[in-house]
């Protein structure tokens, strides 16, 4: 497979890294910030189902651990497996939180364009939540 064309999308978080991470990791909270998982999350083992409008999407997460990877491989009922690489790391007293978003195989300009819009809508709806629970 050819490499695919990336984007990072980043923003900065007015909030401790453990914090933003923490909060990151507790998997029944994405649903509160990521669009995507807006109807939720059920465990099953050691993944999550996520249903969505393809049908369900099977997600597993990367373990928790002490370096802000929140990382997680989304398994349509297709076949497709889309690996996600989300980071937070510290910046300052504050969070830099990083996506990077991978143009998927036949996906138009447009559809890329779209799903970038739709992370950096998550990202900002992350840092609306961070900023305002101290």
């Amino acid at each position: 497979m050819a490499t695919m064309a990336a984007k990072i999308i980043h923003t900065s978080i007015a909030r401790d890294w453990r914090d933003v991470y923490a909060f990151m990791a507790d998997h029944e909270k994405m649903p509160l910030w990521a669009a995507g998982l807006s109807t939720g999350l059920t465990r099953d083992g050691d993944e999550w189902i996520a249903p969505g409008p393809l049908g369900n999407a099977r997600v597993r997460f990367a373990p928790d651990n002490d370096f802000g990877v929140v990382d997680h491989l989304v398994m349509l009922e297709s076949g497709l497996k889309v690996h996600n690489a989300l980071r937070v790391v510290p910046n300052g007293d504050g969070a830099e939180v990083m996506f990077t978003l991978l143009r998927q195989p036949d996906m138009s300009d447009e559809e890329f364009a779209a799903d970038a819009t739709a992370v950096e809508k998550d990202l900002a709806t992350l840092k609306s939540i961070m900023e305002s629970e101290r």
